[in-house]
C-alpha cells in the first residue's frame, strides 16, 4: 500500500521534535508547520538528485526562515543525501556536526545558502533566479532550465530587505522564482499581528508578483498551487496558511512554540496524535523507503541532462563558467593596460581608473555581470556596449538595481552561489552601512562578489559629512574573509581588480575616490598589490629614518611628504598598502621587511586610525580623521582636517 503523504510529512515533524528536544535548543515549530508544504514540494516538484547535490541544473531550494533548519536537515536525510545521516540529525546543533543551528552553505551538502538573518535568504534567492535567467539566455534552456523555491516566514517579510528583494524580482518578472510564505501569524514575541497588520498578499501583488492563498495542510490544494506557480510569467508567492508546531498536541498553533522545546510528555502526546509509535530518531521502513524514492526520482532527469550537455557545443564554456575558472585570456587586455598606465602615470580619480580596468576585463570575462544602486555614472561600473539585464531577454550584463543597496548586495550573493556568473556592482562607500549585513553574510558564505564603493573619503567634497565615509573602511576591514582594496592609482586599481577576480571563496570591496590623485606606480609586470603592502619608494641617502604608510589617494600625499623629508636630510621610504588582508597572508619575514625598522613610522589615510597600529605601533603617528567631515571642496577639507604632505612631514619630525 502506498505511504500516505501525511505520514511522510509526519516524519519531518517527528525528526524535528526529537532533534530539538535532544539538543535542548532550536525551533521545531516552523518545520512542523511547513512539513506538509515541504513534502509536496520535494515529493512532486523540486528537481534534484540526492546522489548528486551539486548537479548544475537542479532547482535551488532556499530556507529563508533559517531558524527552522530541522526542516531542511530532515528533508536531506529522508531523501538520501549521503552526508546527512541519522547520526547527524541526532547531533543537531553540536560541535562538528553537519546540522548546525542555521543552515550553512558549503558545510552541509544540499544547503544552497547560509540563512538565519531573516529576509536575506529571500533576497539571495532573487539573485539565484537572476543567474538562472541569465545563463538560460546565454546557453539555452536545453542546458539551463530550473527554478528557485523559497520558504519564508513572517519575520522574513518584516525585514526591510524583503521589500527591496521582491521589488527587484517583480520589476524583472523572474518567473522562475516562487516564495512559499509560512503564513502562521507567528513571531517570537507572540502573534505577528502585535507588530504587523499589513497585507502581505497585497504587497507582493503590488510589486508585480502573481499570488495565491492556500491551506498549508491540504496536500491537494498545495499541489494545485505549486503547479499553478510553474505556469506563471512572473514571480509567484503562495501564502500557505499553517499552524505552527502542527501535530504537537496542545502546542499546535501556539505562537509561543516558535522556539519552545517540547517536554517529554508533550512529545509523547504528539506521537500518539500522529499515530507514530517508532522510537526516537527512527523512521519506519515503509516511510523511509517512500522518501528515498523521492530522492532518487531526479536521477533519470539528471542523467538525461548530462547526456544533453555532453552533446552541446556550449558544453565546455558552460562547464568552465560553472566551475568558476576564468577564461585563458582573461587578463591579456588588462595586463597591456597596466603596462600603459605604468608608463604614463595618469592622474585621475581611482573610480575612473577602476572603470578603465573594467573596460579591459568585461569583454574578456563574459560571466561578469555589473550593476549599480542608481549611481552608474558615479560608480563607473558600466562599460560601453553592455546591455541591461531585463525582461524578456536576460542576456544583458548590467543590472539597474535602483536605490536598493541591501537587496543588491544580497542578490549578488545569490548570483555568485548559483554559479556561472561573477557579480559586481556599485554604490557610495558611506552606503556600505545599508548593505553591510549582506556583505558579512557573503564573507561567511565565501561568495565571489565584488562590491564597488566609490566616494571613499572626505575627498568627495561638497556633499558633506552624511556622504563622507570616515569609519567605513575600518569597519569593513573588521569582517573576516573579506578583501578590502583601496588602490592608489591606475596601476593598483587594475591590479586589485585582477586579485578580486582571482578569488574563489572570498568577496572583495573596491574603495575608490571621487577626486583626482596622481599616478605613483611606474612599474608593471609583478602584481605588487598581491602582497597587500609593498615598498613604493625606498629611502635615499642612507638607512630610512622615516617610513610612511598610506592607502588610496593618500599615497600621493605620502610621496609629497617624502619629498619634503628627503629635502630636510631625513631618508624616508613610502609603503603603499592597498589591501591589509592580503598583507596579513604574507610570510612573517616579508611583513617584517615591509614594516621596516625606521625610528619614526607615520600612517596617512583619510579615515579613522583604528587598526593602523599593526603598521606604526602604539606610538606611531597617524594623519587622518578623528570625527566626521564637512561640506566644502575637497582641497579645503584636506587642508582643514590636516591631511597634507606638510602635516605628515611635521608628524615625522616630532
Amino acid at each position: 500500500m502506498p505511504v500516505s503523504p501525511i505520514k511522510m510529512a509526519d516524519a519531518i515533524r517527528v525528526l524535528s521534535m526529537d532533534a530539538v528536544h535532544k539538543a535542548k535548543s532550536g525551533h521545531q515549530g516552523m518545520p512542523m508547520g511547513m512539513a506538509d508544504v515541504a513534502t509536496v514540494l520535494w515529493g512532486k516538484f523540486l528537481k534534484f538528485d540526492a546522489s548528486k547535490p551539486d548537479w548544475a541544473d537542479r532547482d535551488r531550494f532556499v530556507l529563508s526562515a533559517g531558524h527552522g533548519s530541522m526542516l531542511i536537515y530532515s528533508l536531506l536525510h529522508l531523501t538520501g543525501f549521503k552526508a546527512v545521516t541519522m547520526k547527524e540529525i541526532e547531533n543537531f546543533r553540536q560541535w562538528g556536526s553537519l546540522t548546525p543551528g542555521h543552515p550553512e552553505v558549503h558545510h552541509t551538502p544540499g544547503v544552497e545558502c547560509t540563512t538565519g538573518p531573516l529576509g536575506q535568504g529571500l533576497a539571495t534567492a532573487v539573485g539565484m533566479a537572476m543567474a538562472e535567467a541569465h545563463l538560460a539566455s546565454r546557453f539555452g534552456s536545453d542546458i539551463v532550465d530550473h527554478r528557485t523555491w523559497v520558504i519564508a516566514g513572517d519575520g522574513c517579510l518584516m525585514e526591510g530587505v524583503s521589500h527591496e528583494a521582491i521589488s527587484i524580482a517583480g520589476r524583472l518578472k523572474l518567473s522562475n522564482l516562487t516564495v512559499l510564505f509560512d503564513d502562521n501569524n507567528t513571531t517570537i514575541d507572540g502573534v505577528a499581528t502585535i507588530s504587523e497588520t499589513g497585507d502581505q498578499v497585497a504587497r507582493f501583488k503590488a510589486a508585480g508578483w502573481a499570488v495565491k492563498v492556500v491551506d498549508g495542510h491540504d496536500h491537494g490544494k498545495i499541489t494545485a498551487a505549486l503547479r499553478w506557480a510553474t505556469r506563471q510569467d512572473r514571480p509567484t508567492m503562495i501564502a500557505c496558511k499553517t499552524l505552527i508546531s502542527k501535530g504537537a498536541g496542545p502546542k499546535e498553533g501556539d505562537p509561543h512554540s516558535h522556539g519552545y522545546t517540547l517536554f517529554d510528555s508533550e512529545i509523547a502526546a504528539s506521537r500518539v496524535a500522529m499515530g507514530w509509535d517508532a522510537h526516537p530518531f527512527t523512521v519506519p521502513d515503509d516511510i523511509a523507503a517512500a522518501w528515498k524514492s523521492v530522492g532518487r526520482r531526479g536521477a533519470r532527469v539528471r542523467k538525461a541532462w548530462e547526456a544533453g550537455l555532453k552533446a552541446s557545443p556550449n558544453a565546455a564554456e558552460f562547464t568552465r563558467a560553472m566551475s568558476g575558472a576564468l577564461p585563458d585570456n582573461a587578463f591579456e587586455a588588462v595586463d597591456t593596460h597596466i603596462a600603459n598606465m605604468a608608463a604614463t602615470k595618469p592622474a585621475n580619480a581611482t573610480r575612473v581608473h577602476s572603470g578603465a580596468a573594467l573596460e579591459q576585463l568585461t569583454p574578456s570575462i563574459p560571466e561578469m555581470i555589473g550593476g549599480s544602486a542608481d549611481l552608474t555614472g558615479s560608480n563607473n561600473t558600466f562599460v560601453k556596449g553592455m546591455k541591461a539585464f531585463d525582461t524578456p531577454d536576460y542576456a544583458g550584463r548590467y543590472v539597474h538595481y535602483g536605490v536598493r543597496e541591501f537587496g543588491m548586495a544580497a542578490a549578488m550573493n545569490g548570483m555568485a552561489l548559483h554559479g556561472g556568473v561573477i557579480p559586481y556592482s556599485g554604490t557610495f562607500l558611506a552606503f556600505a552601512d545599508y548593505s553591510r549585513a549582506a556583505i558579512r553574510l557573503g564573507a561567511l558564505m565565501g561568495a565571489k562578489v565584488i562590491h564597488v564603493m566609490t566616494h571613499d573619503s572626505i575627498g568627495l567634497g561638497e556633499d558633506g559629512p552624511t556622504h563622507q565615509p570616515v569609519e567605513h573602511v575600518a569597519s569593513l576591514r573588521a569582517i573576516p574573509n573579506l578583501l578590502v582594496f583601496r588602490p592608489a592609482d591606475a596601476v593598483e586599481a587594475a591590479e586589485c581588480w585582477k586579485l578580486a577576480l582571482e578569488q574563489t571563496a572570498t568577496p572583495s570591496v573596491m574603495t575608490l575616490s571621487r577626486q583626482k590623485t596622481p599616478g605613483v606606480r611606474g612599474s608593471a609586470g609583478e602584481n605588487l598589490s598581491a602582497k597587500g603592502a609593498y615598498e613604493l619608494l625606498a629611502a635615499e641617502g642612507g638607512e630610512a629614518a622615516v617610513t610612511i604608510f598610506a592607502t588610496g589617494t593618500e599615497v600621493g600625499v605620502a610621496v609629497a611628504a617624502r619629498d619634503i623629508l628627503q629635502g630636510q636630510g631625513k631618508p624616508t621610504r613610502v609603503v603603499s598598502v592597498p589591501c591589509w588582508e592580503l598583507f596579513d597572508q604574507q610570510p612573517a619575514e616579508y611583513r617584517k621587511a615591509v614594516i621596516g625598522s625606521a625610528a619614526k613610522r607615520v600612517a596617512v589615510e583619510a579615515g579613522i586610525r583604528q587598526g593602523w597600529e599593526r603598521f606604526i605601533g602604539e606610538d606611531g603617528a597617524f594623519i587622518g580623521m578623528t570625527g566626521f567631515g564637512a561640506s566644502a571642496p575637497f582641497e579645503r577639507l584636506y587642508k582643514e582636517f590636516g591631511i597634507t604632505a606638510e602635516a605628515v612631514a611635521a608628524a615625522a619630525a616630532n
